[in-house]
């Protein structure tokens, strides 16, 4: 079995925080802030939380350690990291080339809705969001997303800005610049979370707006929780740790050969968390307090946000931190995707970090471009809508439908993810030496912990995967297998609260 030769001029962290801090930011992004809210109050409150935090330690979690393992071992890029490892001719490079289009697809269009972020952080900066009305918000939300032009020009500004820290290397850029977003993110989230707690009711009589998100979000109500909800808590789980798309094996190709695996794991794992369910209890707070109905994903963001921000004492202000939160934390994921493609040529064509960073981030942005356009330019729209739907058809759900940015985004998540997660567990658990899985897992006595790491790699996640996998082809459905989850199993936990 081969090794790396070093992180010497690869760049190393600096620190054991500046890692944890740095893939933490990669996990945390939109998602954390926009998705798990709704996806928590609209399955079951406490219910789904419950669910989610089990698949966070029986799937999310080993599957971050073996990824890390992989990296920190082979001191390499994804595909390099592979065939370290498994020999140089390996088929097994494949998943890490896999990684490595996973993470260039992402960010194509993830950079897109970050420009959205960018976009209203500049507009809130001059003013343009106070003292409108929903239907002037929504208008306006309607006019940026359909404007070509606009959303172009703030996809190019945002992938420079990403482009600037990851040229800087790992200590100078990355890891400096973690120190300094995830902190002020964290502070930004502490200061909205604080003024959520302070809204008084509107009208003053009815529930205030906190206890009512308390109760949407923590409640157990088994009730709403579909057998969707569950495979959704398995799916956001999976995905927003950033696993399957290769950051945790380049980060963790970073990290010193002391340091250790679990304790780092954890801590990305918790710090993700606790972001997602301070979000829940921000944004429904304020929401709610303002008479305004949860919308999904966008719309719950970009208009029920500024709507409510707007009529807040200091709402400029409010607005300023939200939507700069919102640019910091896509920021932070940003980064981790594009250092995934960059440190592919960095270790495979041994190109400079300038030059691969320079390539890469222009081959995104220009491969980006579609996505930005896909509300505005019908070839990229209604026209390969309908041309996808011909070609597919309609038996295949949700990927036959949509524009160009919705067909990327819907394939990156739900196939290329985990798939590349199924065969990172297997390589993980069967491929890499025992000896030296040992080593890398715990610098102590093996035990317990690595024991049951072991048994969940091996015969769980693969499993769990698998079912993620099938749910999004629709075969779970028409195999009958909801319905039955559905009468058999969620029905006889009701009946026994």
């Amino acid at each position: 079995m081969g090794t790396g030769s070093g992180t010497s001029s690869r760049g190393v962290w600096g620190s054991k925080m500046g890692f944890v801090l740095a893939a933490a930011g990669s996990a945390i992004g939109l998602g954390n802030i926009w998705k798990f809210p709704y996806i928590c109050g609209d399955n079951g409150g406490g219910a789904f939380v419950a669910i989610y935090l089990i698949c966070i330690a029986v799937v999310g979690l080993p599957i971050m350690i073996g990824e890390i393992m992989i990296g920190h071992m082979a001191q390499r890029s994804p595909v390099g990291a592979f065939g370290s490892v498994a020999g140089r001719y390996s088929p097994w490079k494949g998943v890490g080339g896999l990684g490595v289009l996973a993470a260039f697809f992402m960010l194509s269009y993830y950079a897109v809705v970050a420009g959205w972020a960018l976009h209203y952080t500049f507009t809130a900066c001059i003013g343009g969001i106070s003292g409108q009305s929903k239907e002037e918000v929504e208008g306006a939300f309607g006019t940026l997303v359909g404007n070509a032009s606009l959303n172009v020009s703030w996809h190019v500004i945002f992938m420079g800005l990403t482009m600037v820290i990851v040229v800087g290397g790992i200590k100078k850029g990355i890891e400096r610049w973690a120190r300094i977003l995830m902190p002020l993110l964290f502070l930004m989230l502490a200061a909205l979370l604080w003024q959520a707690t302070q809204l008084k009711p509107i009208p003053p009589e009815t529930e205030s707006g906190f206890d009512k998100a308390v109760d949407f979000v923590f409640s157990w109500n088994t009730d709403k929780l579909r057998p969707e909800g569950v495979l959704e808590a398995l799916g956001h789980a999976f995905f927003t740790l950033s696993l399957g798309m290769g950051a945790m094996i380049t980060y963790g190709s970073y990290l010193k050969r002391s340091s250790s695996l679990i304790g780092t794991s954890v801590a990305i794992c918790t710090l993700d968390t606790v972001i997602a369910l301070m979000a829940c209890l921000i944004l429904f707070p304020i929401t709610f307090a303002y008479g305004m109905e949860p919308a999904k994903s966008a719309g719950l963001v970009f208009v029920n946000m500024p709507v409510a921000l707007a009529q807040m004492p200091g709402g400029s202000y409010l607005s300023i931190v939200f939507f700069g939160l919102l640019v910091f934390a896509a920021l932070t994921s940003a980064i981790s995707l594009l250092e995934v493609v960059a440190s592919y040529f960095i270790d495979q064509w041994k190109w400079s970090r300038k030059k691969a960073t320079i390539f890469c981030g222009i081959a995104v942005t220009l491969f980006g471009i579609p996505s930005a356009l896909s509300n505005s330019v019908d070839l990229f729209g209604n026209d390969f809508a309908e041309w996808k739907e011909g070609v597919i058809g309609e038996d295949w759900g949700d990927v036959s439908k949509g524009n160009w940015f919705d067909f990327l985004d819907y394939f990156v998540s739900n196939w290329m993810l985990p798939v590349g997660g199924f065969f990172i567990a297997i390589f993980a658990a069967w491929r890499v030496g025992g000896k030296a899985r040992e080593e890398e897992f715990c610098a102590g006595p093996v035990g317990a912990v690595y024991r049951t790491w072991l048994i969940l790699l091996r015969y769980i996640v693969p499993v769990i995967v698998a079912i993620v996998c099938l749910y999004a082809a629709g075969l779970l459905e028409e195999w009958g297998t909801i319905d039955w989850f559905y009468d058999e199993v969620l029905n006889e936990v009701r009946k026994k609260k």
